[in-house]
């Protein structure tokens, strides 16, 4: 196992977080405990005093095609996959587009646009060192209760690519702000949009400091430039305190917080 120094006000998304060293795990490795597995620091707000963090190396970052499956590793980035089933004329990727991260951030959070969800096309996630299939793995909007940590994921295999499916649900998506985020902040509570209620109560376009709830959507919390950790947790818990207040829903982050 070897150690890399990772600066996440340059790594992550939100362009928040210290810079710390974290482990890189190999597959030939034991995986340590007591460390928390992160991808491409997409969906995470990370403190200035995380927990001890790990990443998948080099070894879990390939893509090749047996049988009737698809196999990934899960330090793939979604970007890679997505190019691969284009040139391989593969289906069932195309929701994937511009969706940042890597292939085990997307298993972890069930990670989708509208109906399409990476669960959908799954056939078994190798936790550790064995596969499970997808009918044993709890999952839903936004989630999956992973036994272990995900290092390489089977799809099923379909070809069929289609460009104008992928055009349609990129435009779904048009609104999102071009500022470093993290993603949509808060899952939509069912039958409702989170975007709505943090709107509501008056707080889309609200900032703190570098921090601010988007104009353009207002369930993105972006970094108007050196943003801080602090910052966006008085603005998360500001939304939580006034949605609750007026409607009596509990948001439930989306994002990560580490």
């Amino acid at each position: 196992m070897v150690w890399r120094q990772i600066d996440f006000a340059k790594y992550s998304s939100i362009k928040i977080g210290p810079k710390i060293e974290v482990a890189v795990i190999e597959e030939q490795d034991e995986f340590p405990s007591g460390k928390i597995l992160i991808g491409g620091a997409n969906n995470l707000l990370i403190s200035n005093n995380p927990p001890p963090l790990m990443i998948l190396g080099k070894s879990f970052d390939f893509i090749e095609i047996k049988d009737d499956s698809l196999i990934a590793g899960c330090a793939v980035k979604t970007g890679r996959l997505l190019s691969f089933a284009k040139k391989h004329n593969i289906a069932n990727f195309e929701f994937i587009a511009k969706l940042p991260g890597t292939v085990g951030g997307m298993v972890a959070m069930n990670a989708g646009v509208k109906e399409y969800e990476v669960f959908n096309i799954i056939q078994e996630v190798k936790l550790g060192n064995r596969w499970v299939k997808k009918e044993e793995i709890e999952y839903g909007y936004r989630f999956a209760k992973l036994d272990g940590i995900a290092t390489k994921v089977k799809f099923k295999l379909e070809y069929g690519y289609n460009e104008k499916l992928k055009n349609e649900l990129l435009a779904l998506r048009n609104n999102q702000p071009k500022e470093p985020s993290a993603g949509s902040f808060f899952k939509n509570p069912p039958g409702d949009y989170a975007g709505r209620l943090i709107e509501a109560v008056g707080l889309k376009g609200k900032r703190v400091g570098n921090m601010g709830f988007s104009e353009i959507h207002a369930n993105f919390l972006v970094n108007y430039g050196n943003g801080t950790f602090e910052e966006a947790i008085e603005l998360v818990t500001k939304a939580k305190e006034l949605v609750l207040q007026k409607f009596g829903i509990e948001l439930q982050n989306e994002v990560q917080i580490l």
